[in-house]
C-alpha cells in the first residue's frame, strides 16, 4: 500500500488561491477513480476536483470556508502500489483533469465556461491534519417545566361545547393568549383549573403532542449560525466593493406606460406566433441603447485606480437576474444592433444559460451598463448597487394601476417607477437626471422606440 497526495490545480488566468466551499468524502470513505471530491471556488467559478485514482481517503487539506494556495495539498488517499508520495515526502509530477461546475461567481464577473482543466505539477508539500469541516450551530429550546399534577383526569368537552373556567383563569388565559377551548378541564364537569391552564402552557413551550392544542404562540429559543462561504461571500465582497468604491446616488422617476403596454400586446398578438413574446425588458433596453446615442457617457466603465474613464459606443447591457446559483449577469453584447425580438430571444437564450450553470465567461463579462428588475415584485422604488466598474445601472419597479389626472380628469394609468444609480464621481446629478427623462420619452411615446 502506498499513499497519493492530490495537490490544488492550478486553474489558470493568474489564480493563486481557491476557497474549498464542499467536500463530498471524509476520511476513511473508498472513493474511484474520477469521482468528485471536493468543490473549491476561484474568483470566477466553482470546479470540482475529481480523483485521479482509486483508494481510501486518510485526511482532507482544509476546512469548509479555508482559502488554499495552487499546490497545496488538497487530500490524501491511501491506494494500492507505490502511491506518489516517496519516503522523504516528495510527491513526484503527476497531472489532474479538474471539470467546472455551474457557473456561480457574483456580479459582473459570473461564471466561467465549462471547460476542462489541467491541475499543476504536483511538488512536495508536508502532511496536512484533516480539518473539521464548520456545521451550523443549533441551540435547543430549553426543557419545558413540568406539568402540574392536578386531581382527575383532563378532559375535552364535545364539538361546540363552552369551557366552564372562573374569571381569574378566564382572565390569564387571555394575558397567555391561550383559546380555552383547547384546554382540557379536570375539575368538576370538565371545569378548567389554573393548574390546567399551567399544564397546557407547558405542554405546548414543550411541543407535547396534543391533538387540540394551539401552537401559534410557542416561545422559540433556538438559535443558527450558518458560515458564509462560496458563491454568497463572493456576492458579498462583490457588493461592499461597489458600495465602499462608488459614491452612489439614486434618481427615481414615475413613466406612465399605458402606450407602451398596449403596443406590447399588440405586437404580441400580431407577431408572437412567428416571431416571439416580448416582454417589457426588450423595449425597456431599446429605450435606453437610444438615450445611450445623447448620453453616451453612461456606456462607460471607470478604473479607479489609473483614473481612467472609458465610454463605448456599443451597448453591452448586463441584464441582473438571480438564479438557483446567486446573482448573475448575463451580457447582451451590442444591444445597438438588436430590434426588442432579437433582444428578447438572446436575453431567454442567456437566462436559460445561466440558470443550467452552462453561461461562458464572455456571456458574463464585459457589460458596458445594467439593468435590474425584481419583476412583479419590483417595489415601489429601489436603491440598486453599481455593477462595478461601470458607472449606471437602471433599475424596473413594478407596473401597478394609479390614478392619475390627465385633462383635467381623473383617469387610470398604467404607472411604472425607474430608479437608477450612477457614479458621482463622473457623472453628475443633471446629467443622470436627463439621461432617465429620456429613457421616459421613448417608453411614454413608444412608437420613437421604432423610428430612430
Amino acid at each position: 500500500m502506498g499513499i497519493h497526495v492530490i495537490k490544488m490545480p492550478d486553474l489558470g488566468e493568474g489564480i493563486a488561491e481557491v476557497e474549498v466551499v464542499a467536500w463530498h468524502v471524509q476520511p476513511g470513505d473508498t472513493v474511484k477513480e474520477d469521482q468528485v471530491l471536493a468543490d473549491v471556488m476561484t474568483d470566477k467559478a466553482t470546479v470540482e476536483i475529481p480523483s485521479p485514482v482509486a483508494g481510501t481517503i486518510t485526511s482532507l487539506g482544509g476546512a469548509i470556508g479555508q482559502s488554499l494556495a495552487v499546490g497545496a495539498e488538497l487530500i490524501r488517499l491511501e491506494v494500492a502500489g507505490a502511491g506518489n508520495l516517496k519516503d522523504n515526502g516528495a510527491a513526484k509530477a503527476s497531472q489532474e483533469p479538474v471539470k467546472t461546475a455551474a457557473a456561480t461567481a457574483p456580479a459582473e464577473e459570473v461564471a466561467e465556461p465549462q471547460l476542462e482543466a489541467v491541475a499543476a505539477n504536483e511538488a512536495s508539500a508536508p502532511e496536512v491534519a484533516p480539518a473539521p469541516a464548520p456545521a451550523p450551530v443549533s441551540r435547543a429550546a430549553p426543557a419545558a417545566r413540568p406539568a402540574p399534577v392536578s386531581k382527575g383526569a383532563p378532559q375535552l368537552r364535545a364539538e361546540g361545547e363552552k369551557p366552564l373556567a372562573p374569571p381569574a383563569v378566564r382572565q390569564r388565559a387571555w394575558d397567555l393568549g391561550v383559546e380555552l377551548q383547547f384546554v382540557a378541564g379536570s375539575g368538576p364537569a370538565g371545569r378548567i383549573t389554573h393548574a390546567d391552564l399551567d399544564a397546557h402552557v407547558a405542554g405546548h413551550r414543550g411541543g407535547a403532542a396534543n391533538g387540540g392544542m394551539d401552537e401559534r404562540y410557542a416561545e422559540q429559543h433556538g438559535e443558527h449560525a450558518t458560515q458564509v462561504i462560496g458563491l454568497r461571500r463572493k456576492i458579498a465582497e462583490k457588493m461592499q466593493e461597489a458600495k465602499r468604491n462608488i459614491p452612489h446616488f439614486t434618481y427615481v422617476e414615475e413613466v406612465d406606460v399605458t402606450e407602451l403596454e398596449a403596443l406590447r400586446l399588440q405586437l404580441n398578438a400580431r407577431y408572437g406566433a412567428e416571431r416571439g413574446k416580448l416582454t417589457l425588458l426588450p423595449l425597456l433596453m431599446r429605450a435606453v441603447v437610444l438615450a445611450l446615442r445623447s448620453y453616451p457617457m453612461m456606456s462607460a466603465r471607470y478604473d479607479d485606480d489609473k483614473n481612467l474613464l472609458t465610454t463605448y459606443d456599443a451597448a453591452h447591457i448586463g441584464i441582473a437576474a438571480q438564479t438557483d446559483n446567486g446573482l448573475m449577469v448575463p451580457v447582451v453584447r451590442h444591444a445597438e444592433s438588436r430590434d426588442p425580438w432579437s433582444s428578447a430571444a438572446e436575453i431567454a437564450r442567456l437566462a436559460d444559460a445561466a440558470r443550467t450553470g452552462k453561461a461562458t465567461r464572455d456571456e458574463l463579462t464585459g457589460s458596458t451598463i445594467t439593468i435590474t428588475s425584481l419583476g412583479a415584485l419590483g417595489g415601489i422604488v429601489t436603491t440598486p448597487v453599481i455593477n462595478r466598474p461601470e458607472v449606471a445601472i437602471v433599475g424596473v419597479n413594478r407596473i401597478v394601476d394609479r390614478p392619475v389626472i390627465r385633462d383635467g380628469a381623473m383617469v387610470a394609468r398604467k404607472m411604472m417607477n425607474l430608479s437608477s444609480s450612477f457614479d458621482h464621481r463622473v457623472i453628475d446629478g443633471m446629467v443622470a437626471a436627463q439621461f432617465v427623462q429620456a429613457i421616459r420619452g421613448y417608453l411614454e411615446f413608444p412608437a420613437t422606440l421604432f423610428v430612430e
